[in-house]
């Protein structure tokens, strides 16, 4: 994992020279008074982790807030439903010494105003793979439910103005006072009491508090250069997504697409093995900006009319390849998930122009197995997006939802008639949805438990029960194995998520009714 552990005060906006080193004087009292992190940016574009399922026999949302600093306070809300829930308490435990080395569980306090809503602040304090266990006591019994969490370092704080001017102004008052001392000690200290300041004292202490002038120059200048590269360290061990790229291959048997992951810090030895999600090492997803739009228009402001679900199979480390479909031409924003063995799931991005093809994308889109592909615009809330056959996936919720609260994503999927429709299982789940805002910032792939790899949760529940039978990627799917798969959904789907900022989204859902995969795109808008 390409990230660096912080373990001093939080860098800030620093100010040049002297007077920077003496603001670090200060600092390390009174740093958490002022500062506010900027927007986080990990699975992509948003780190927080968002579970809706069961705690045992209590059902129960879990809405991990993360921090975007490391060391940083995590916000832990869960919501228990049919207020049975007496107490609750949350513990967070590194993946590689899960809760037999982790600190004992925190109690949770229940929001006031909110019925079944508890809350409590947790610290993580490195970089790197959790599993957040959430106990429910009540009624019932007691559950317990393992999510997963991913802690990165994915903001760097400011300081407020006026703050920082306060602690130059006592920075500068410390060091005057000092250099005051000292001169004052040299002069006045070796008199005896009631004895005059001769010359010879008053030469002393001008030279002592010299010399204090000097030390004090010194030690601003060295505190100013050790607190830049502390914070330029800070900033260059950022998440970021790693670096890769994606071209088509040509051959016998049709074009391919190849996705190479070309950063070094994916050959780190600490980084684990992937596994796969939902039997697939790897989810790719590919997003046209549509042609129509222009090339000098906003990327915020083109249009996406195109979505393609790809599962490329690996050719070696560090090399994934896949058949491609019948994309039409363009520009295409790429997204790849993958899951490693401790829990860490990541998105990778880059783009990749694709040729018009020879043969064009039937109408409606189409499937090939798990890989789907679709060319549609977006419908509105409540507007009926088409499926085909008849069939078609109604958006209940509002079209305009306020960022940064947790919410449910709710569509229904109907015949002709109007009756609800049951989907088929598409990759072990009732139906996946892809959320991705206008800029390309935030991109989530996830489903109706929530934004949290399933693999992940089953290799961190198989980890704490001392199972390690579970090794790469020839293993099945931990997810189908542990809580199997029914024969058919209900049409009536539910997304539980946070939008992370506000701005425009395209929200696609993917469902598989009489074996073909289809989708359909809705446009929102975060407030």
């Amino acid at each position: 994992m390409h990230t660096r552990v912080h373990t001093g005060p939080h860098p800030v906006a620093s100010r040049a020279g002297l007077i920077r080193g003496a603001v670090a004087v200060v600092a390390w009292v009174t740093l958490a008074l002022g500062v506010s992190p900027t927007a986080a940016a990990a699975h992509l574009g948003t780190n927080d982790a968002v579970f809706e399922g069961r705690a045992g026999p209590y059902a129960v949302r879990v809405i991990v807030r993360m921090p975007g600093v490391i060391p940083g306070q995590a916000e832990v809300t869960v919501r228990v439903d049919g207020g049975a829930a007496r107490a609750v308490r949350v513990q967070v435990a590194q993946w590689s010494v899960g809760t037999r080395g982790a600190p004992a569980p925190e109690a949770a306090m229940p929001v006031p105003g909110a019925a079944g809503v508890w809350s409590a602040p947790l610290w993580l304090m490195t970089t790197g793979s959790y599993e957040a266990n959430v106990t429910v006591d009540g009624t019932q019994g007691t559950g317990t439910v393992t999510v997963p969490v991913v802690a990165v370092a994915t903001a760097r704080l400011g300081m407020d103005q006026r703050l920082g001017w306060l602690l130059a102004a006592l920075g500068i008052v410390l060091v005057a006072g000092l250099v005051s001392v000292a001169g004052a000690a040299a002069r006045d200290g070796t008199l005896t009491p009631g004895a005059a300041i001769d010359r010879a004292a008053r030469r002393t202490g001008r030279v002592a508090t010299a010399v204090a002038a000097a030390v004090c120059a010194l030690a601003l200048v060295g505190g100013a250069k050790w607190w830049g590269a502390d914070d330029a360290a800070y900033a260059s061990g950022l998440w970021r997504p790693l670096r890769s790229e994606a071209h088509v291959r040509t051959g016998s048997g049709g074009p391919r697409l190849h996705f190479t992951i070309t950063d070094s810090a994916w050959f780190a030895p600490e980084l684990t093995p992937l596994m796969p999600d939902h039997g697939k090492l790897m989810h790719l997803f590919a997003v046209r900006e549509s042609a129509t739009a222009g090339a000098n228009v906003d990327p915020a402001h083109r249009s996406r009319d195109v979505l393609a679900h790809l599962h490329p199979v690996r050719v070696d480390r560090a090399d994934f390849d896949a058949p491609l479909p019948a994309l039409p031409g363009g520009r295409y924003r790429v997204y790849a998930d993958v899951v490693h063995e401790s829990g860490l799931a990541r998105t990778l991005v880059t783009t990749v122009d694709l040729a018009a093809p020879q043969v064009a994308t039937p109408a409606g889109g189409s499937d090939a197995g798990d890989d789907a592909w679709d060319v549609a615009g977006a419908a509105s809330a409540g507007a009926v997006a088409p499926l085909g056959a008849g069939d078609g996936m109604t958006m209940e919720s509002a079209a305009r939802i306020p960022a940064g609260r947790d919410t449910v994503l709710r569509f229904t999927v109907r015949d002709a008639a109007g009756r609800v429709v049951d989907v088929e299982p598409y990759l072990g789940m009732a139906a996946h949805a892809m959320i991705e805002r206008s800029d390309g910032s935030v991109f989530v792939h996830l489903h109706p438990s929530g934004t949290v790899s399933m693999a992940a949760q089953d290799r961190l529940l198989r980890r704490e029960q001392g199972d390690t039978a579970l090794h790469g990627a020839s293993q099945p799917d931990a997810m189908a194995a542990m809580h199997g798969t029914p024969a058919a959904y209900s049409g009536a789907l539910g997304f539980p998520f946070s939008f992370p900022r506000p701005g425009g989204y395209r929200v696609w859902v993917q469902v598989r009714i009489a074996g073909h995969v289809r989708t359909a795109a809705f446009d929102v808008t975060a407030i």
